[in-house]
């Protein structure tokens, strides 16, 4: 029987492990999740299996990925995080642009799509590229560790996200951003207006930059910086449903 560490070994190879291992030892300073609660969410949330896209050749056709890492500005050297990775669409192209010098953590929350995930990155050599489970209401980021923070298509899947955006924003360096790819339509078809996005967010403190509209359908770019310091749970005032106009620029 493999042990854990042999395990890890398989899936994540020599210098996936030391990555790993560096993240993990990182978030165990991470501060304690507070006892307060947070509010609901006051809105829908769509199911977690989405099928807007259905092969990864589909989504290379209509050219998201090479917009969204311009509008981005991702550069070599950076660390990126890839959150409710899925299959690794993103992870494993944000690779080998950050290069050996940067590096990509890929988390999900469901231990097979995990696993599946950290087998890819094995068979593809991504020696850059660590796998990690996080949680519904918490992604289990390390502090102050990433430039840029991706939720690609998943922000309208979040059962929790003043819990989940809260912890997220830790996970942000000083001048990191936050970049939301996501679709103009309501919640339940699997996607959330972008004057939604900018309310729930800013009831953590993070304050929209820049919002760009993608071409070949209803998706939408939007990113977003820490702006004051981070409310406490309890002093979080969640969006009403109605928050659903044209996001402010």
């Amino acid at each position: 029987m493999h042990t854990v560490r042999q395990r890890a070994s398989t899936l994540l190879g020599t210098n996936g492990v030391l990555l790993l291992v560096a993240l993990l030892l990182t978030a165990c300073r991470a501060e304690p999740q507070p006892r307060s609660s947070f509010p609901p969410s006051g809105r829908d949330v769509a199911p977690i299996v989405s099928d807007a896209f259905s092969t990864e050749d589909v989504r290379d056709r209509a050219g998201e990925f090479e917009q969204v890492v311009e509008l981005a500005d991702v550069k070599p050297g950076m660390w990126v995080a890839d959150i409710g990775a899925g299959e690794g669409y993103y992870t494993v192209r944000l690779a080998p642009i950050v290069g050996a010098q940067g590096r990509v953590l890929a988390q999900d929350i469901m231990p097979e799509t995990r696993d599946l995930l950290a087998q890819r990155v094995e068979r593809e050599g991504l020696e850059n590229v660590a796998v990690r489970l996080g949680e519904p209401a918490d992604p289990k980021l390390p502090p102050a560790s990433f430039d840029r923070i991706f939720l690609v298509h998943m922000y309208h899947e979040v059962t929790d996200p003043y819990s989940f955006l809260w912890h997220l924003r830790t996970g942000l360096k000083p001048a990191g951003e936050v970049v939301v790819v996501d679709a103009d339509r309501p919640v339940k078809r699997h996607g959330i207006p972008p004057a939604q996005l900018k309310c729930e967010l800013a009831a953590v403190g993070l304050q929209l930059q820049r919002v760009e509209r993608l071409p070949g359908g209803d998706s939408y770019f939007a990113a977003f910086r820490p702006g004051g310091p981070r409310p406490e749970p309890e002093a979080i005032k969640p969006c009403g449903p109605a928050a659903s106009g044209p996001a402010a620029d």
